[in-house]
Order: C-alpha cells, then structure tokens, then sequence
C-alpha cells in the first residue's frame, strides 16, 4: 500500500523555504547597496537611480554599467580573500547572479 502524502505539511515546507529564500535576497541586496556606499544616498534618490536603470534601453549604458559591476565583485573578491562581500555573508559575486532564483 501507498504512504499517504501530507500536503499540507509539504505545503508548509515550501512556503517556509520561499520565505527564506526570499528573506536571504533582501539581506543581500541590503549588502550590496552598503558594499558599493549607496547606502549613503537617500532612499528616494537610490530608487530614483534604480528606476531609470530598469527603465533604460540603451543597451550600451546597461553594458558599461554590468563591466563596472564585475569589475568591482572581481576587485571586492581579490580584497577579501575571495569572498565577494568580505564580510563572510557570502552574498553571490557573480554579476548579474540571482540569488533567490526569481523568475521575472
């Protein structure tokens, strides 16, 4: 006979797992924006900058703007030791990585 699957439980478990992902996500966007010193704009200005970035089509900007982001995991990387954030969170140093594993 078969083993009855508790769905709910499972159900509970990738929720709880989302959340964490999720949880893990912010907390590595608020080290990145403290890595890079955005953390010293203010939030209407950092969103500001944010927002037109998304918002551009200039894929030459986008292009300049993914080399200096290598650029500076590759020289935060070589700092620490290695690790991309040197604080030893291990926030990805892979640019343009998704952490969290979103999808859109």
């Amino acid at each position: 006979m078969r083993k009855v699957r508790d769905y709910d439980t499972e159900l509970k478990a990738l929720n709880d797992k989302a959340r964490s992902l999720k949880a893990k996500r912010v907390e590595q966007l608020g080290q990145l924006v403290s890595a890079t010193g955005a953390d010293a704009l203010d939030a209407e200005t950092l969103a500001g900058v944010l927002l037109d970035a998304i918002a551009s089509k200039d894929i030459a900007a986008k292009e300049g703007w993914r080399s200096k982001g290598a650029a500076f995991f590759q020289r935060r990387g070589r700092k620490s030791g290695g690790d991309a954030t040197g604080d030893g969170s291990g926030v990805s140093a892979e640019p343009g990585g998704d952490a969290a594993g979103r999808s859109g």
